[in-house]
């Protein structure tokens, strides 16, 4: 298994360096960043200072050097650049010291915040979002989904396939739209709820943030939408071919009661489908809804990514595409492994 294990996380390492290479010579290249940075005034001095600063002055496949040697966990790094970097982690060595540090992704050009800093206060309104999401398909698919196998050809899984290929094709900026118009405008005084909010409300006099989870409700609900009808889908069809196996007919022979053998045998021999779309869907959640963020003012990566956009602010749109990418590489990593507890078969 461990051998299974180092294979998965080689190939994603090969994943993420592809990732780097494409993100750093696709938005490298826009735009004047010493311009973006000092903005329309100031003089050619000032300039030539912070292009020598973000190493625009060196040749471009040195600047990639530079740029892989800052996002990379393991790299080199001098005195002086671990203090004005501010570089956190493991240093051995003297002048030059080998480093085992938080990637660093530079600095925003617009709030010359460290982009890390950035994301990480988005990143727990992005990671509430996804798994509230995530819960409700979770919740909702699966049982949705073994109940249609089960029941196959009535109502029930009539309703469960006509219902999924609903959700399957409304794209999610379109719910978005929908659900927000009528839960959180024309159904407000009903619901409590609004069209935007955040995970935190913030007092106006003390400028203390408190909790509140009621503006989670209607984006969660909009996420959940497509994974639920997909997993509801890859339930139905796995139980299908499950039930139709010699060894589920063995265990009524062996007198086992219905529940017993759909839930304990037959359920867990069809997760693996449901497990990839599980894996799947929710790291695309974490890399960002930026489409339903941005509807419903959710604090997220997928808004902050957006914003960034719009103002030009390229680490922080890179920052973010290495983060998501690291997000899918990871959880196809736990999935594998999953893969490999449910089903041993997969490990050889």
């Amino acid at each position: 298994m461990l051998q299974f294990i180092l294979k998965k996380t080689g190939y994603g390492i090969l994943v993420m360096a592809g990732v780097v290479m494409l993100v750093f010579f696709l938005f490298q290249g826009f735009g004047d960043p010493s311009r973006l940075v000092m903005g329309q005034t100031g003089d050619k001095k000032t300039q030539e200072n912070i292009r020598k600063e973000l190493y625009l002055d060196q040749p471009r496949w040195k600047q990639f050097l530079l740029y892989v040697n800052d996002v990379s966990p393991i790299a080199l790094h001098s005195r002086e650049e671990i203090r004005t970097k501010k570089l956190k982690g493991i240093f051995i060595g003297g002048e030059k010291k080998l480093a085992l540090k938080l990637p660093y992704l530079r600095r925003s050009y617009q709030t010359k915040r460290e982009v890390g800093a950035v994301l990480m206060e988005a990143l727990p309104g992005t990671l509430m979002l996804a798994v509230a999401a995530m819960a409700l398909a979770i919740a909702v698919g699966i049982p949705l989904g073994v109940a249609a196998a089960v029941r196959q050809n009535s109502w029930l899984d009539t309703s469960a396939i006509f219902s999924s290929i609903i959700g399957i094709s409304a794209p999610s900026f379109f719910m978005g739209i929908v659900i927000a118009y009528v839960f959180g405008f024309v159904l407000t005084s009903y619901t409590g709820l609004h069209i935007t909010g955040n995970w935190f409300d913030i007092d106006a006099v003390t400028g203390k943030r408190t909790l509140s989870l009621k503006n989670i409700i209607l984006p969660a609900i909009t996420l959940g939408i497509r994974p639920l009808a997909i997993i509801t889908q890859l339930t139905r069809s796995a139980m299908l071919d499950v039930l139709d196996q010699d060894y589920i007919r063995t265990a009524y022979a062996k007198g086992l009661s219905k529940r017993v053998v759909v839930w304990k045998h037959g359920l867990k021999n069809a997760l693996n489908p449901v497990i990839t779309a599980v894996t799947g869907w929710f790291a695309e959640l974490l890399a960002g809804a930026f489409f339903v963020e941005y509807i419903f003012g959710w604090q997220g990566i997928g808004k902050v990514t957006v914003d960034a956009l719009e103002k030009l602010d390229y680490p922080v749109v890179m920052g973010s595409v290495l983060i998501s990418a690291a997000f899918f590489v990871v959880m196809n990593i736990i999935a594998d492994i999953l893969y490999g507890v449910f089903d041993p078969r997969v490990r050889v």
